[in-house]
């Protein structure tokens, strides 16, 4: 190899070097600058700015119906339509028809019996002019009322005399007009009348099916008459107890009804350490009560005065403290919770200015510079 050749390879070698050297550096300025960035810590944070409140009390319920039917027969045949449509949704009234059962057979028998019995006392009109002549015109008028044309059993005629009640116990009258009795009862329970204003939940049956007893046909709900089941907790119970009247908004913050206090359940929810409280519900002016609808129930507190305090989320609050950045680090505060909204805690014990975290973290490392984003 000649000399130059040497000379220019150790240079092109040391140039190398330095480069090498250089960008060696660079990186390791770059990887601890890149690690001083990473011991910073930004997190979301909320300043303290303490501010009069009026505290209310609020929970959370469903509106449901007051009374609930399942629609049933106890007897079997061939479902027919009524007065309504019954389908889910449908409105009724009370009264209205909202379900027959084919009865042709059942009215035959009993158009059957009332002759029977029109024979039975004709049979015995002889006897009756004869031994109560005076008694002869009801019993022709009770005959007039068994005709089919009537589709109501007449009431049974009163008799004048212990004799007379004895002449048509010895004809069998009695245990006959019974029996009609029982027939005409079982008449009416081949229709279904509304018991109440009310709305359809569910069928289970169409018209033209034939339905056994006690099989389930329909679902009803009654419409005017609504009430709110609400857990309360067990420390907050007292006061809603004390304040029996309610205010009742939905998820717009805008009020749809009042009511008081129905009944409390005396059974604790163990998850939840919760009672049940049953409010009424009655519509605010210009306002529609619907089943199922969410709403918050808002009561004011006993004194009712206005208390400084702060108002966070839920999630700032653990085990009765809060976290706040101070000096780059992270500090647990002892805070007093004196009200509280679905999603929100009015809290005391925190000054003006100081930065609470919005939400917990996970461990907190020593090493680590925490900043917060303040909203």
């Amino acid at each position: 190899m000649k000399r130059s050749q040497i000379i220019l390879f150790v240079i092109s070698i040391a140039i190398s070097g330095s480069i090498f050297v250089i960008l060696k550096a660079n990186q390791k300025t770059q990887s601890k600058t890149m690690k001083e960035e990473d011991k910073t810590v930004h997190l979301r944070t909320k300043k303290v700015k303490n501010a009069p409140q009026r505290i209310s009390l609020v929970s959370y319920g469903q509106i449901t119906p007051n009374m609930e039917l399942n629609v049933a027969f106890q007897i079997q045949g061939e479902l027919q339509k009524g007065q309504v449509t019954m389908k889910p949704g449908t409105n009724f009234k009370a009264g209205q028809v909202l379900y027959r059962v084919e009865n042709k057979d059942a009215k035959f028998n009993f158009e059957v019996k009332k002759a029977v019995m029109s024979n039975m006392i004709l049979g015995s009109l002889p006897d009756i002019e004869l031994d109560f002549p005076t008694e002869r015109n009801k019993w022709m008028t009770f005959i007039n009322d068994l005709s089919p044309s009537n589709p109501k059993l007449p009431s049974i005629p009163a008799t004048g005399t212990t004799k007379e009640e004895m002449f048509f116990m010895g004809r069998n009258f009695y245990p006959e007009f019974y029996a009609l009795q029982q027939l005409e009862s079982q008449m009416d329970k081949y229709v279904f009348i509304a018991p109440f204003n009310g709305t359809v939940i569910a069928t289970f049956a169409e018209p033209s099916s034939i339905i056994s007893p006690s099989m389930q046909v329909a679902k009803i709900a009654k419409t005017d008459d609504f009430e709110v089941k609400v857990p309360i907790a067990i420390k907050d119970l007292h006061n809603y107890r004390n304040e029996s009247f309610a205010k009742f908004v939905n998820a717009g913050n805008i009020t749809v009804g009042t009511g008081k206090i129905l009944r409390v359940s005396n059974v604790i929810n163990q998850q939840t350490q919760s009672a049940d409280v049953y409010y009424s519900i009655k519509a605010a002016e210009g306002k529609t009560i619907y089943s199922g609808l969410f709403v918050n129930v808002s009561i004011d507190q006993e004194d009712n005065t206005l208390k400084e305090c702060v108002v966070l989320p839920r999630t700032a609050m653990q085990d009765g403290k809060v976290k706040v950045i101070e000096g780059n680090k992270i500090i647990e505060i002892k805070v007093n919770q004196v009200g509280s909204i679905p999603d929100s805690i009015y809290l005391t014990g925190l000054k003006d200015g100081e930065e609470v975290l919005m939400e917990q973290i996970g461990k907190i490392e020593k090493d680590v510079k925490y900043k917060g984003d303040s909203q």
